[in-house]
């Protein structure tokens, strides 16, 4: 059971001696490097670790989107990953613009073999680490301070060595103290100024300093601290590559991520939509598209989200969260009628105002970006309200109903999702359309033929209409089409009807379009009817919207 004084079990992450920090006030401008590790971490983490396809097509994925570094295994741990990392090398499947990198132990035996996987390749970053908090020194090594140093020294010098046997490989190097989000930041510094005396890097040819959140423990500004701690005290912070791997124990991996970045890390190092063990690793397609809603292009590109969703959940066997940021099935969608009404109106408002500047509310990308389509962006069920209504049957259908009218039919739709239960379609929407409006189906009065003729100001309608399972002719005298429709209607058949509005559209553009006409009636005792038509030509859809609303009458005697 949860303890009431949890203090007595659990103590607070000490804060970071940081006087005058400075991360607070940064402003995150361009894009870090990326490091996808999902062939690596993400991997490693999984139920079913993925087989040779399905990294080859994983790793495929990853260099559409523009990731340039790549991790993509862990060579020593057996035949699976030696023989795909090598076979990348063999077949020449590594993009001159891409850099793979392999991650080992810091073990000669285990180094040894990491470097013979990659023998051929271009260029390559071979990563090594060693863990150096005090819980990992005291309770997993044995060892203290001198001790864990020296292995990361000693893992050094395996490194040049090994990189020294295969001059013809373009050799990049990165240490980890692994920990070190749970560490004491002097001995961290310690180990890593130890590595660099032994590999001498230089501004051309940096060294990547991997800062990791191994096991997340504190808040975001904490892990900032720190990763601004180091960049201050590193003593050749110009011949170093600050690097990011922040996990998700918190849930707050894409927030450490950003406020590291702020603190002037130049890299981030994570997997496609968050994979990784425990809780995960860094989301990247989360924070580059985080920069992108800034004006920032990441240099990720996910124009094509949807693809990349059924790759990562194809090779990792998991699912992307239908409210996964960006990415998720629902992240775009609104049922609550509020949020509807305010998007819709935002679409209207983008639309009239024609520039690039995106301010929809609700949505903070546009859909489209990400190859997403307006269709599901409101989707309606019992909590919907008007907006949502009229804007599905907008982008199904094209219509654009006048605001009483929405709410008129929307009070038709709310009756029949609290009768369902259950989420509308489009197709259910439609259907409910055209029966409340008398579209389809027995209609008491439907339009075959009509003739209008007259001077302006004095017009006859001369029409044909299906009444009573049979023909009725009809005709009356008005100062234009719709008000002699009203006449005949009234004179002819016992129908009185009064417009108080009347609107029309095109639906869709081009010149071979269907027109699109709405009328708002009165009956002499008070009540309201609305009708709708649909033709080719305006004038025959306002006929047939009068008639719909007649057949609103009709229904309701």
């Amino acid at each position: 059971m949860m303890l009431t004084d949890p203090a007595q079990k659990y103590r607070a992450f000490p804060q970071v001696d940081l006087p005058n920090r400075q991360w607070p006030g940064n402003v995150i401008t361009c894009p870090p490097r990326w490091l996808s590790t999902d062939l690596r971490d993400g991997n490693q983490a999984l139920i079913d670790p993925m087989n040779a396809e399905k990294k080859s097509r994983f790793f495929d994925l990853l260099v559409q989107v523009g990731v340039k570094e790549i991790e993509v295994g862990f060579p020593s741990a057996g035949a699976t990953e030696f023989d795909f990392i090598s076979s990348l090398v063999k077949e020449g499947r590594i993009p001159d613009d891409v850099m793979v990198q392999v991650l080992t132990q810091a073990r000669e035996d285990l180094i040894a073999t990491t470097f013979e996987s990659l023998r051929g390749a271009e260029r390559a970053i071979v990563h090594v680490y060693n863990a150096v908090s005090p819980a990992w020194r005291r309770i997993v090594f044995g060892m203290d301070r001198a001790q864990v140093k020296d292995i990361a020294v000693h893992a050094a010098k395996l490194l040049r060595d090994n990189a020294a046997k295969q001059p013809d490989t373009d050799w990049h190097f990165e240490y980890s103290p692994e920990t070190f989000s749970t560490a004491e930041l002097d001995f961290s510094l310690e180990c890593c100024e130890a590595v660099m005396d032994i590999l001498q890097p230089t501004p051309e040819r940096p060294l990547i300093l991997n800062l990791p959140a191994t096991v997340e423990c504190a808040t975001p500004n904490i892990y900032a601290d720190q990763i601004e701690w180091m960049c201050r005290h590193i003593s050749k912070r110009d011949s170093v590559v600050i690097s990011l791997h922040p996990h998700n124990d918190r849930g707050t991996g894409v927030a450490a991520a950003e406020l590291g970045l702020m603190a002037g890390a130049d890299r981030v190092e994570g997997c496609l939509f968050g994979n990784g063990e425990r809780t995960g690793n860094c989301d990247i397609v989360t924070v580059a598209l985080n920069m992108y809603t800034q004006g920032i292009n990441p240099g990720l590109d996910f124009s094509d989200i949807d693809t990349v969703i059924q790759t990562v959940e194809y090779c990792n066997q998991l699912p992307v969260h239908p409210r996964h940021p960006y990415a998720g099935e629902l992240v775009f969608t609104a049922f609550s009628g509020s949020h509807q009404d305010a998007i819709k109106k935002g679409f209207a408002a983008q639309e009239a105002r024609n520039d690039l500047i995106w301010d929809v509310p609700y949505l903070p990308i546009d859909p489209k970006d990400l190859g997403r389509d307006y269709e599901a962006v409101i989707r309606v069920n019992s909590q919907s309200g008007k907006g949502g209504v009229a804007w599905v049957l907008q982008q199904d259908k094209g219509f654009k109903l006048p605001k009483r009218m929405q709410a008129d039919f929307s009070r038709v739709v709310q009756g029949l999702a609290d009768q369902s239960s259950r989420e509308l379609n489009a197709a259910d929407i439609w259907a409910a359309f055209q029966d409340h409006y008398r579209l389809t189906g027995t209609q008491a009065y439907a339009l075959i033929d009509y003739h209008e003729s007259g001077a302006a100001g004095d017009r006859i309608f001369t029409g044909k209409i299906a009444y009573k399972g049979g023909e009725r002719s009809i005709s009356g005298r008005g100062n234009g089409l719709l008000s002699s429709v009203l006449a005949a209607l009234r004179d002819e058949l016992s129908v009185e009807l009064e417009i108080a509005d009347y609107s029309e559209h095109a639906i869709g553009a081009g010149s071979n379009v269907n027109a699109a006409a709405y009328v708002e009636c009165r009956t002499p005792d008070g009540r309201t009817v609305f009708g709708v038509g649909t033709d080719a030509d305006v004038a025959t859809a306002s006929v047939q919207a009068v008639l719909s609303a007649a057949n609103a009458v009709a229904v309701r005697t």
